[in-house]
C-alpha cells in the first residue's frame, strides 16, 4: 500500500488527484470543528456527550464526533448513505427505477440525482427534528421567543447545507479525486476517532494496571486483538468461490472464435458490510426516537437495542437483544445479496454468449447453481460479518470497553482502504500501458 502511494505520488496526473482528494477532506475535517451558530458548547456537551457513547454511538463515529460536537456538518455524509440505500431497495419496488438500472450510464445518472433530491429532503427533516429537539434541552443556551425560532430555522438549514456539501465534496473527489469520494470520506470520519478510542483503553487498562506486568499484557491484548480483526477482515473481503465458465467453439470460414475458458468470482462476502449497517439503523432507531420523546430517559427497554448493555454480567437478560441483532445480519445478508445478485440475469447471459458451466447444462439448472451456491457463501460472509462485530461486543459488555473502531467501523476502514489501493494500482497500470503504446 504504502509503495502504492509513493509511485502514484511520482506521477503528475494521479497526484494531482492526490493532493485535490487530501484538500477536499481537509475541508471536510475543518467543518466537522466549526461549530453551529447560536450552540452553547458546555450544553452541548453534556447532552450530546453521553449520547455519543449510548444509542448514538455508531452514528457519531460516521460523523467523525462532528455530531457529539453539533458542529455546522453534524449529519455528515449519513443522510447520502441513507438516501442510497433507500433508493436501492426502492428498485425493487418501483419498476422505472429498475430500467433506471439496466439503462447503463444514463440510468446511473438519473437514479444519482433523485438520490441528490432525496439526500436534500431527508437533511431537512432530520436537521429540523435535531434543532428542535436538542434546542428543548438548552444547547441553544437562554435564547427564548422569536430569537429562538429564528436560530432554530437557521441552524436546520445550515445542517441541511452541511450535509449538501458534503455530499458534493464526496462526488468531487469521486470525479476529480481517486475515487469512491463517498467511502473515503466514511473512512477519514472513522478513522479521526481511533486516536481517542486507543487513548482511552490506553488509561483504562494500561496506565490504570496494577502492576508493570499486567500493563504489558493488556497492551499486546489490545494490539493483537486488532491484528487480529484486521487480519480476518482482510481475509473475509478477498475470499472468493470462481466458477469456471466454458465458452464454445464458433467456425466462420477458415477462421474459429470462442472456445475459451473464464470464471465468474462470488465473493465471500457478498454483501460487505451494509447487512450490519441494516441492522444496527434499525436497533438505533427506537432507541432514538424514545430519546426525543421522552426527553433522553428512555425506559429500560431501550437496553434491549443499545449494544453497550449486552454481554455484561450484571445484565445478561439484556443479552438478548444480541441474538435478535445476529438474526437481523443473516437476514440482511440474504436480503440485500438477493437485490444485488440475479442468478437468472447472469445465467441468461452466459446462455446468450455461447458459455456453459462446466458439468451444468445451460438454462434452469444453471441458475439452480447459482442460487445454491450463493447461498452457502451468503451464510459463510454473514457468519463472519457477525464474528467480526461480536467480538467487540464481548469485550465491551465483559471488560466495560468502548470500542468504536471495531467491529463495523473497522469493516469499513480496511474495506475502503483495499478498495482505493486497487484503485490507485489500476490507474498506475493504465498509465504505464498509456506510456508503453505511446512509445
Amino acid at each position: 500500500m504504502f509503495k502504492t502511494i509513493v509511485q502514484a505520488f511520482k506521477v503528475k496526473e494521479i497526484r494531482k488527484r492526490l493532493i485535490f482528494t487530501i484538500v477536499m477532506l481537509i475541508i471536510v475535517r475543518i467543518g466537522c470543528q466549526i461549530p453551529l451558530p447560536g450552540t452553547d458548547p458546555a450544553v452541548v456537551k453534556e447532552v450530546l456527550g453521553n449520547l455519543a457513547g449510548g444509542a448514538f454511538g455508531f452514528f457519531d463515529a460516521l460523523t467523525g464526533s462532528s455530531f457529539s460536537s453539533m458542529s455546522i456538518f453534524a449529519l455528515n455524509i449519513t443522510v447520502y448513505i441513507t438516501a442510497s440505500i433507500i433508493i436501492q431497495l426502492l428498485t425493487i419496488a418501483i419498476p422505472k427505477l429498475e430500467e433506471l438500472q439496466k439503462e447503463g450510464e444514463d440510468g446511473r445518472q438519473k437514479i444519482a440525482k433523485i438520490t441528490r433530491y432525496l439526500t436534500v429532503a431527508l437533511a431537512l427533516v432530520e436537521s429540523t427534528i435535531m434543532v428542535i429537539g436538542f434546542g428543548n434541552q438548552g444547547i441553544f443556551g437562554s435564547l427564548s421567543g422569536g430569537k429562538y425560532v429564528w436560530t432554530v430555522i437557521c441552524d436546520a438549514l445550515v445542517l441541511t447545507a452541511g450535509a449538501v456539501l458534503v455530499m458534493w465534496i464526496g462526488e468531487q473527489i469521486t470525479e476529480k479525486g481517486i475515487g469512491n469520494g463517498i467511502s473515503i470520506i466514511l473512512l477519514v470520519n472513522i478513522v479521526s476517532t481511533m486516536p481517542a478510542d486507543y487513548s482511552n483503553l490506553f488509561e483504562q487498562f494500561v496506565k490504570g494496571a496494577s502492576s508493570v506486568g499486567m500493563a504489558v499484557l493488556a497492551a499486546i491484548i489490545i494490539v493483537a486483538l486488532t491484528v487480529a480483526v484486521v487480519a480476518f477482515i482482510v481475509y473475509l473481503n478477498d475470499g472468493e468461490r470462481r466458477i469456471s465458465v466454458q465458452y464454445s467453439q464458433k467456425i466462420v470460414g477458415r477462421k474459429s472464435f470462442g472456445g475459451q475458458s473464464s470464471h465468474i468470482p462470488l465473493k465471500v462476502n457478498t454483501a460487505g458490510v451494509i447487512p450490519i449497517i441494516f441492522a444496527v439503523s434499525l436497533f438505533q432507531f427506537p432507541v432514538i426516537i424514545a430519546n426525543f420523546a421522552t426527553n433522553y430517559n428512555p425506559g429500560t427497554w431501550t437496553r434491549f437495542f443499545i449494544s453497550s448493555y449486552w454481554c455484561r454480567p450484571g445484565y445478561p437478560i439484556y443479552t438478548l437483544g444480541l441474538l435478535l441483532y445476529i438474526a437481523l445480519i443473516i437476514f440482511f445478508a440474504y436480503f440485500y445479496t438477493q437485490i444485488t445478485f440475479n442468478p437468472a440475469e447472469v445465467s441468461n447471459n452466459i446462455k446468450k454468449q455461447g458459455g456453459f458451466v462446466p458439468g451444468i447444462r445451460p438454462g434452469k439448472p444453471t441458475e439452480e447453481y447459482f442460487s445454491r451456491v450463493l447461498r452457502y457463501l451468503i451464510f459463510i460472509g454473514a457468519v463472519g460479518l457477525i464474528v467480526i462485530a461480536v467480538i467487540p461486543m464481548i469485550v465491551s459488555g465483559v471488560f466495560n470497553a468502548q470500542l468504536s473502531f471495531a467491529g463495523t467501523s473497522l469493516i469499513i476502514v480496511v474495506g475502503v482502504i483495499l478498495e482505493t489501493a486497487k484503485k490507485l494500482e489500476s490507474m498506475l497500470l493504465v498509465r504505464n500501458y498509456s506510456g508503453f503504446l505511446a512509445k
